[in-house]
């Protein structure tokens, strides 16, 4: 399998967007079921930066590829007006045993392996305004791999996955509903979410990536009277270096949320596959 990610900063820690965006990046193979081999980097930076910045975010990369067990083997830079970074990511997975974006079957639970809430606390960092308890922890979550949970998932049927990154929840989700054509009932109280996350949201800080989304995936999700108006917002954000939405039998979702948890990954059995009906295609309640 062959993937590439790469993005502006969205911290300001080189270092740590270094790793971020290099976690951002191999969790496309981990969301397929796979693991990483090689990357190679992927660079655009200002002519008149300091170069010890980028030897900065090249080493939390670095760190972040040998930690998925993967070899750096090169990469490409060009003169941008911006900086950018990422990775090419080349990986490994059996065609028997391969997780598409469009399994999941009528019955299945949901689960999801990380907490929602990093757009928001993305655009907080960015507007200087995030409190400043939120900034490592929320650092830490995004540069964290995926490789932990998809290495318990991939001992049970899991049906369909993918990762939550810049399409946020709600856009995901509905790609993976789409793809198999059935629709997602989502319990609101069971998502988990930044600390944090929500107080931001309800004074107004969201990314453009989440009015876009609203806009745009809006008009195909019912959200419940007593779901609270910020998490009906945040689960439009957009997400970076997001956990995994996995959709797993009814009987085999609690067995690998536990073992997740042993694990020590924060994930949650967050909803259930439904037959698609006239009516939306993901509904928060």
């Amino acid at each position: 399998m062959q993937t590439v990610d790469f993005f502006p900063p969205i911290v300001d820690d080189p270092r740590w967007f270094g790793r971020i965006a290099a976690a951002n990046a191999l969790s496309d193979v981990y969301a397929m079921g796979g693991r990483p081999l090689t990357a190679m980097n992927l660079v655009g930076w200002p002519k008149d930066l300091d170069l010890e910045l980028l030897g900065e975010v090249l080493a939390g990369g670095l760190e972040k590829i040998q930690e998925a067990g993967a070899l750096l083997c090169g990469g490409h830079s060009v003169v941008d007006s911006e900086v950018k970074y990422g990775l090419s990511v080349t990986g490994l997975v059996h065609p028997g045993r391969f997780w598409r974006n469009s399994g999941a079957r009528v019955g299945d639970l949901l689960i999801l392996t990380k907490p929602l809430g990093m757009g928001p606390v993305a655009t907080a960092i960015k507007r200087a305004v995030a409190p400043a308890e939120l900034i490592p922890r929320a650092m830490a979550q995004m540069a964290q791999l995926n490789r932990t949970a998809a290495e318990v998932l991939v001992h049970h049927p899991v049906h369909g996955a993918t990762d939550i990154t810049g399409f946020g929840f709600v856009g995901h989700a509905l790609e993976m509903a789409d793809g198999a054509g059935v629709a997602f009932a989502i319990d609101a109280a069971a998502l988990p979410v930044c600390e944090g996350a929500l107080a931001l949201v309800a004074a107004g800080v969201t990314s453009g990536g989440c009015r876009r989304g609203r806009q745009h995936f809006g008009p195909r999700v019912a959200i419940g009277a007593s779901v609270d108006p910020a998490l009906g917002e945040l689960v439009f954000d957009a997400e970076t270096s997001g956990g995994l939405l996995v959709a797993l039998p009814e009987a085999a979702a609690p067995v690998a949320c536990r073992e997740l948890l042993a694990a020590g990954v924060v994930a949650a059995v967050v909803g259930s596959v439904v037959a698609r009906g006239a009516g939306a295609a993901l509904e928060l309640r």
